[in-house]
């Protein structure tokens, strides 16, 4: 890739980072994207402070139904931390660069600690609606990289006692966490059952339409990285009924306890990961 168009991606993540910082939205020790009807979290921060994407120059919206589309910077136990509620998704249109400029944002910000948060079809029977599970590591068969040429992202994205920080929390929330292999598809349309079970044998646990392009870039950018997922509902072919959107936010409401006691008793353990 030219360096003049590496500029012209990193240009509009520059631009966007001055906005928020412009805002008030810095000086943030751990950051978290959360996925469809998974917002509650932001709710019990702290000294909360609202910026609506709308009023941040450069920042991608989702027209998705179940993504609040607003940055919320609070507070948890006394630890700075930026909330994003909605994330922008490849089926859109948007493209990867444009996906994750916002987590390419906090890093420029100076954060360096990162959660992803998804709503996801499980793949294997026992995992019901409303497991959480830790993702360890992703399939991208999005066709697309967020990754400039330059970028030579290596290792595991998904870094390990990072992402046993989340375990940790659970722990002391007194909640179950599984974990696994999450595969990332472009969407929009659900899985196929024949699609599921060539997912199965290529060792995925977990799919969905968003979070890998994001973790490649957030750790190329250097921030480390851990993943949740929410199962909101069996794969196709696992699952008896139909599969549709709004089945995924009411799982996401269902469960939304769960996830902000996980992540509220997960963040002092993420802080000093």
């Amino acid at each position: 890739m030219s360096r003049s168009s590496a500029s012209e991606i990193l240009g509009p993540v520059a631009q966007l980072a001055d906005a928020m910082a412009g805002k008030g939205l810095e000086r943030f020790e751990l950051a978290l994207v959360l996925g469809s009807g998974l917002g509650a979290f932001a709710d019990s921060l702290q000294d909360a402070r609202i910026v609506p994407f709308e009023e941040l120059q450069g920042m991608p919206r989702s027209a998705v139904a179940g993504h609040a589309g607003r940055f919320v910077l609070g507070k948890v136990g006394g630890i700075r931390v930026l909330v994003q509620q909605g994330r922008a998704h490849l089926y859109e249109g948007w493209s990867p660069f444009d996906a994750t400029r916002a987590v390419r944002a906090f890093a420029h910000l100076g954060c360096r600690r990162l959660v992803l948060t998804n709503a996801a079809g499980g793949l294997h029977p026992e995992w019901r609606a409303g497991t959480l599970a830790r993702i360890t590591d992703h399939i991208n068969l999005q066709g697309r990289t967020p990754l400039l040429q330059r970028e030579r992202s290596s290792g595991a994205i998904y870094a390990e006692a990072f992402g046993a920080a989340l375990e940790r929390g659970a722990a002391d929330a007194g909640i179950v966490l599984a974990r696994g292999v999450y595969c990332g598809l472009l969407g929009p349309s659900y899985e196929t059952p024949a699609e599921i079970r060539m997912l199965a044998k290529l060792g995925a646990d977990l799919v969905g339409m968003s979070t890998v392009a994001e973790a490649c870039a957030a750790h190329a950018a250097g921030m480390q990285v851990a993943g949740l997922s929410l199962v909101t509902n069996q794969a196709a072919g696992i699952s008896p009924t139909k599969l549709d959107h709004q089945e995924v936010i009411a799982a996401g409401k269902a469960a939304a306890l769960n996830v902000q006691r996980l992540l509220t008793a997960a963040t002092p353990h993420l802080a000093r990961a």
